[in-house]
């Protein structure tokens, strides 16, 4: 099992974002000394739900304060940048990381940066597909055009090419996408392409889904190896305490005023009505999903995710409390208190 933080860069009521991200910085740097497999970074714009807006900024920090983490992206947001910028940086990370880098993408949603970014609707609605089938043609290939409806260009090299890694079993970047849909997963399950599933849902949601990946995956010819060995990732939030009853305490007095503030401040593009969750209902939700509470119950969801989902790797929300120190220490209890329980 192979579990690592999700980062949010998430900025609690009374907190400046560079607070927020100096915790992100941290939360990496703990889990690589905490055994943890891997860090997911997020990337928002223009709210104080996520202060990152280049996931792939952040991770080239992180690939060079870290030498064995894994550093992903979940996700960048692909209609908010050209694919091939994005597929070059993906390229660049892979090759100086040693291969550490994982390229996770999203539709992201109908929040102002399409406005902002010039994408507008059509990008969000329309282009997401064309989009991931050029980053993967981008990162397999050396020479690449595109005569497409949404990107079209003369051909040109793939420089620097992934499969120039001095790895020889790191041959290109892994890429996942963000699935919320079942348009989603089809769209992930036809490519072979592994799922990113949100803090949302439950168990039976997750299971659902990667029944429908596989039962695609099948249809659309994929081999065996790739159906059973597809390394979806389940979202999650982890906050630990030595009874339960403290560990939910904490969530419950941190996260509804960061969800309440970050929440209410998406503009969609086109002003068009989005009801947001309601803040403490949602944090109780999560409470009753996720690693929430000692280190044995935290082990034993983990565990019970993967017996009913199949999903083995897992992104795990820490930074709950909105304190730097808790953070640090919910990390390396994680490491120390639940990874060994797992196996």
């Amino acid at each position: 099992m192979r579990v690592g933080a999700f980062v949010l860069a998430a900025q609690f009521p009374g907190q400046g974002a560079g607070e927020a991200l100096h915790r992100a910085v941290r939360t990496a740097e703990v889990a690589e000394e905490s055994g943890l497999d891997s860090v997911w970074l997020a990337e928002h714009h223009f709210v104080p739900y996520g202060v990152c807006p280049s996931a792939v900024t952040l991770a080239a920090l992180l690939l060079g304060r870290t030498r064995r983490l894994r550093v992903g992206t979940a996700v960048s947001v692909l209609p908010n940048t050209h694919p091939v910028a994005l597929g070059e940086q993906a390229a660049l990370l892979h090759l100086t990381s040693g291969g550490r880098f994982t390229l996770g993408v999203g539709r992201g949603g109908p929040w102002v940066d399409l406005e902002v970014f010039g994408g507008g609707l059509d990008a969000y609605e329309n282009s997401f597909p064309e989009a991931l089938d050029l980053i993967r043609r981008w990162l397999g290939e050396p020479r690449v055009g595109a005569a497409g409806e949404h990107f079209a260009f003369r051909e040109v090299a793939v420089v620097p090419r992934p499969s120039e890694a001095l790895d020889a079993d790191a041959t290109a970047p892994e890429v996942i996408v963000a699935c919320t849909t079942p348009t989603s997963v089809r769209l992930a399950a036809e490519r072979g392409l592994p799922m990113l599933l949100g803090m949302h849902c439950g168990d039976e949601d997750k299971a659902a889904m990667v029944a429908l990946w596989r039962e695609t995956a099948r249809a659309a010819g994929h081999p065996p190896s790739v159906v059973a060995g597809a390394g979806h990732v389940s979202a999650g939030v982890c906050q630990l305490a030595d009874r339960t009853a403290d560990a939910r305490e904490t969530l419950l007095k941190a996260l509804p005023g960061w969800l309440k503030q970050g929440l209410d401040a998406h503009v969609t593009v086109d002003g068009r009505h989005r009801a947001m969750r309601d803040p403490v209902a949602y944090t109780e939700l999560l409470c009753s999903l996720h690693p929430v509470g000692t280190p044995r119950l935290a082990a034993d969801r983990l565990a019970a995710t993967a017996e009913r989902t199949g999903i083995t790797r897992f992104a795990l929300l820490t930074e709950g409390s909105g304190d730097l120190a808790a953070t640090e220490d919910n990390v390396r209890r994680l490491g120390a208190e639940v990874l060994p329980r797992l196996g």
